[in-house]
């Protein structure tokens, strides 16, 4: 495949939907865990406008930034703290309407409003997660929940 996306209009699932096959043939054969998961950031940065999508991976008991989009980022984040470290604590995605209404939230940047962040999770174990801010409040719904979750189940069976 191109290394250029199809657009896709419609409404938000439509877009997940048109692009998931997409990405899949992005990575096509390719094994390296870096190349795929800037692929990944980048398509869904491009389809979605995200203020900042990235993956942080397990290593050595704390999550370290991976592949990402957008601004400077955290480099480490502990078990626990932060949404990333919340939803790798709870193996569930955790949704956040509102950054500063979340107890223990760690502002990378004060322009992050809102944020979803996915467990990669493999035959119960977790490899990491997916994390999306955006710049607006209340971005991210069941729809990207579903999808992201979907896409990150893939993920993890590739990595």
């Amino acid at each position: 495949m191109a290394e250029d996306l199809a657009r896709i209009l419609g409404t938000k699932g439509n877009v997940y939907e048109g692009l998931f096959p997409q990405i899949v043939a992005l990575i096509g054969n390719e094994k390296d865990v870096v190349a795929n998961l800037g692929n990944v950031c980048a398509a869904l940065k491009e389809a979605f406008g995200f203020f900042w999508i990235g993956f942080y991976l397990v290593k050595d008991d704390e999550l370290v930034l991976g592949p990402f989009q957008g601004t400077v980022a955290c480099s480490r984040i502990q078990k626990g703290k932060g949404v990333c470290g919340k939803a790798w604590e709870q193996r569930e995605t955790v949704i956040v309407p509102n950054v500063d209404l979340f107890a223990g939230h760690i502002a990378c940047s004060s322009l992050s409003k809102s944020e979803i962040v996915v467990p990669l999770l493999n035959n119960g174990r977790i490899l990491g997660v997916l994390d999306v801010d955006s710049d607006e409040l209340d971005a991210f719904d069941q729809t990207d929940k579903e999808h992201l979750e979907k896409l990150c189940q893939w993920i993890s069976g590739i990595l």
